[in-house]
């Protein structure tokens, strides 16, 4: 038997790929995605922010409580406004349980005319909460149909975790795209046992989480790998004509607090300056990717 590295695409250097098309000619494409979450209350926080005296966690855990909630509150309405006064598209990353929890600023996100993605129930790790992960599957996905009128076409998985049979139970329930699989710059095909679906570039070196809750950095690093992956990009695309997908991947209480929501203000505005790139939602990707990508013949 042939050994590869996983069972879901078959490794290809980023060279070895097909070129494609650019989007309205235009190859750097920006794809913001807002991730809007419930840390229950009665539960032990998926983050923490503030370690407890002598490192003993508790339920309620107020203050990481209070991190997440605070940005539902008052880092959410800047997101809104950010991205709503500039008429930019969004993909939002939501937990199924905002919508009871929440109801005000779920409301807000569809009336903005956001992207709702698949998340799960609760931010906790996939297959958590029930011993049937279909069942969750279906049960987050059908929440969000019936608040938005619209079948998601998307799933993050919270934390992007996954069991061995997530893509499965996906594309089983309609899912056409996930963006948890991080290993390209452009969408790439996902074998599953109910035909194939795709992968979206998504960020793991330019997500909020990682530049700020987990390594730390000051509210200027974003801007700053910003800038240093467009000019990595620039020269690809020069040499190669592939275009690109820049993914913005945020939270509401950590890019959405007052030091530095500037500083992404600032990012946008750079980016919305440049004449070769386009903000697209995570369904106008895969649409985009899929229009002129067939899903390869995956070997048994």
């Amino acid at each position: 038997m042939k050994l590869t590295s996983n069972p879901r695409l078959p490794y290809q250097m980023s060279t070895e790929r097909e070129r494609l098309s650019a989007p309205q000619g235009k190859p750097l494409i920006v794809h913001i995605v807002v991730n809007i979450e419930y840390w229950p209350y009665d539960q032990p926080t998926p983050r923490s922010i503030v370690i407890p005296p002598h490192g003993k966690y508790h339920v309620p855990d107020l203050p990481n409580f209070c991190w997440s909630e605070y940005g539902n509150r008052c880092g959410m309405p800047r997101l809104l406004e950010l991205f709503g006064s500039r008429k930019l598209p969004v993909s939002a990353s939501i937990n199924a349980s905002v919508i009871d929890v929440y109801p005000s600023l779920a409301a807000s996100v569809r009336d903005a005319g956001w992207e709702f993605i698949g998340h799960g129930i609760h931010q906790k790790s996939q297959g958590e909460t029930s011993s049937d992960e279909s069942t969750q599957i279906r049960g987050a996905l059908d929440k969000l149909r019936e608040f938005t009128g619209v079948a998601p076409q998307g799933w993050m998985s919270p934390g992007w975790s996954e069991t061995y049979d997530t893509l499965d139970h996906l594309r089983e329930n309609g899912i056409r795209y996930v963006t948890q699989w991080v290993v390209d710059d452009i969408p790439s095909w996902l074998r599953t046992k109910h035909g194939p679906m795709i992968s979206l570039p998504y960020g793991l070196d330019l997500n909020d989480s990682v530049v700020y809750a987990i390594e730390k950095h000051s509210s200027a690093e974003m801007s700053l790998r910003v800038q240093q992956t467009i000019q990595c990009f620039e020269r690809e695309i020069a040499s190669t004509g592939q275009p690109k997908v820049l993914t913005l991947a945020m939270h509401p209480h950590l890019s959405g607090v007052p030091h530095r929501v500037p500083f992404l203000e600032a990012i946008i505005d750079t980016l919305l300056a440049r004449d070769d790139t386009i903000f697209m939602a995570g369904s106008q990707i895969a649409d985009w990717f899929s229009q002129q990508s067939t899903p390869p013949e995956f070997a048994s």
